[in-house]
């Protein structure tokens, strides 16, 4: 009889598998992804979060290879870039087509939101794909598929 390996009573697979995360960006005032946004990923389990390295969103908006999780993790930090997507010429355009004055409140160089950090729990042997909805003036996330 073979061992269960998410059976985490065996001795020789003390934990079930890690957590997985993946991410894409869908900018909604244009209704396109948003390609070439950083996003940086951390995790936490019983101690510090630790910075677990980061990726770029392709042309379809998704970073395909963000790092594993360790095996301990029970909590998750996105940090997505989103100040030098939204200065790049081609996205000012978003702002334009919103019904809003060219610098309505905004920080510094007009970008409201610098960046958006995610940080949401993971349990072990759970896939976590956390979508941003972002504009110039708000953003949404949520667990899908």
């Amino acid at each position: 009889m073979s061992a269960d390996p998410t059976d985490t009573t065996h001795p020789t697979h003390p934990t079930k598998t890690p957590a997985s995360v993946s991410t894409h960006i869908l900018d909604t005032s244009v209704g396109r992804p948003a390609q070439g946004v950083a996003v940086s990923l951390s995790a936490r389990g019983a101690g510090e979060w630790e910075a677990l390295g980061g990726s770029s969103t392709d042309a379809d908006g998704r970073c395909k290879d963000l790092p594993a999780l360790p095996a301990s993790t029970t909590h998750v930090r996105l940090d997505f870039a989103v100040e030098p997507y939204f200065l790049k010429p081609q996205e000012q355009q978003a702002e334009a087509q919103q019904d809003a004055p060219a610098n309505r409140d905004s920080g510094a160089n007009g970008v409201f939101f610098p960046e958006v950090a995610i940080t949401f729990a993971v349990v072990p042997g759970e896939h976590y794909h956390v979508p941003l909805l972002l504009n110039p003036f708000g953003y949404s996330v949520y667990r899908g598929s």
